[in-house]
């Protein structure tokens, strides 16, 4: 199941996953939202939550998935994946390499870092933590 989060405002799509993925989730839930959005800002920022209990993607939403992903690939300037199984973390390495966007995963207990970050928040303070990494 595919659940749209309260955080969802303006361009920021927050969703949650539970269990399973299905073709419904993907045309009932997720598509006309993103249709919404995009259709009223240039970029849309995209934060998926993936439950403890998540099992994976049912074939339709898998296909679905797919047909998404080769025609919006240039439409997100971000997406942060939090949680999920070893493996959504590996398909976020392979999918920022078709994407134009930035894509980062987190840990589930990273779930208000990956907020700051969709929201473009403590940008400045990561940048200057890179040029001064012992504050000097």
């Amino acid at each position: 199941m595919l659940y749209v989060l309260p955080e969802t405002t303006g361009d920021i799509i927050v969703l949650q996953a539970n269990e399973s993925l299905s073709q419904e989730d993907y045309t009932e839930i997720f598509l006309p939202l993103f249709d919404h959005v995009k259709n009223t800002h240039p970029e849309v920022r995209l934060l998926i939550t993936f439950a403890p209990g998540f099992q994976g993607f049912e074939a339709g939403a898998v296909w679905e998935d797919l047909k998404f992903g080769a025609t919006h690939a240039n439409d997100f300037h971000r997406i942060a994946i939090v949680g999920g199984p070893e493996w959504v973390e590996w398909i976020s390495k392979v999918s920022e390499l078709f994407m134009q966007g930035e894509i980062r995963h987190y840990k589930l207990t990273q779930l208000l870092e990956a907020l700051r970050w969709i929201n473009d928040e403590g940008e400045d303070d990561e940048e200057e933590e890179k040029l001064h990494p012992f504050g000097g």
